[in-house]
């Protein structure tokens, strides 16, 4: 083998080397349909509606969350939608935390429904298929039990409403005291008994308590959509239970290619939507590739 050859074989098997681990993840990735998206407060810029929506579309992302009830009026989301091609990953019923369907006073509850009703409507004209709730808040004035029978006796109730919307209801796990493991989360929506009603899975609020591969394959085909954030233990543990969430897209306690396996064998299609902080056009451009990354693994 003469000189010019053994390089030429070198940089060959180098470049061999180097390209089908890439390869290899974006054959992965194309397998996997997976949609990635992100709530449109991330999106830390002072142009329009539209401009903003354009950040994300140029970024990469295929989807957008949005909060509703919500001070942007409904025309202008449309507006910005059809613009860009982007979809309505979904929408988060603003209401649920200071309007919780878990209360003990009329009021509170009616304020909560009525809020739950408006956004299943918004969503019917947004053309989003998903509808994330925060069922109800276990605190010392409601009790575990209550919360559980109030929140399902009110989301039964908005069936029709969704159903109508042709928008799922997706109950989210958030540290509210109340379903902190899968086979319950299984249960509460077992009972309630509607394909309206299954999971907004978090991902990054699991790590603290749990494994979310164990909660993906318990509750397989009841996992409607996913919030994507990471959560750090060390910091937890050093730093307080919050400051967990306190580190880079990749980099924290999240189980990566376990999750992504689990989801694949549940046959999961639908949007992982990040939580996690925005900014500008260049710090989204990098959560997407971060995201791709993820989803290749």
């Amino acid at each position: 083998m003469n000189r010019r050859t053994f390089l030429q074989t070198t940089a060959a098997a180098l470049a061999a080397s180097t390209i089908a681990p890439l390869a290899q993840a974006e054959a992965t990735s194309s397998k996997r349909p997976i949609k990635k998206a992100v709530n449109l407060g991330m999106v830390k810029s002072s142009g329009t509606v539209l401009e903003r929506f354009q950040m994300v579309k140029d970024a990469g992302f295929d989807g957008i969350e949005i909060n509703r009830p919500d001070a942007i009026p409904l025309d202008e989301l449309l507006k910005a939608r059809d613009a860009t091609g982007l979809k309505v990953a979904g929408l988060i019923c603003s209401t649920h935390w200071g309007k919780p369907l878990s209360s003990p006073d009329p009021a509170v509850v009616g304020a909560g429904v009525k809020g739950l009703r408006l956004a299943l409507s918004d969503a019917a004209e947004l053309g989003c298929e998903r509808l994330l709730l925060v069922p109800g808040v276990v605190n010392k004035e409601v009790r575990y039990d209550e919360c559980w029978q109030r929140s399902a006796e009110h989301i039964k109730e908005a069936v029709e409403y969704a159903e109508k919307a042709k928008c799922k209801i997706c109950i989210e796990n958030v540290w509210n005291h109340f379903i902190e493991d899968p086979l319950s989360a299984k249960r509460f929506v077992d009972e309630i008994g509607s394909p309206w009603v299954g999971w907004h899975l978090d991902l990054g609020n699991l790590i603290t308590y749990g494994w979310p591969e164990q909660w993906v394959r318990i509750l397989g085909p009841r996992v409607f959509n996913l919030h994507i954030k990471e959560y750090s233990r060390k910091k937890r543990d050093s730093e307080g239970p919050y400051k967990g969430f306190q580190v880079e897209l990749g980099e924290g306690d999240n189980d990566w290619p376990a999750t992504m396996k689990a989801l694949d064998e549940i046959g999961y299609t639908g949007f992982g939507i990040l939580e996690v902080p925005g900014g500008d056009a260049t710090r989204l451009k990098f959560l997407a590739d971060r995201t791709d990354q993820i989803f290749a693994g």
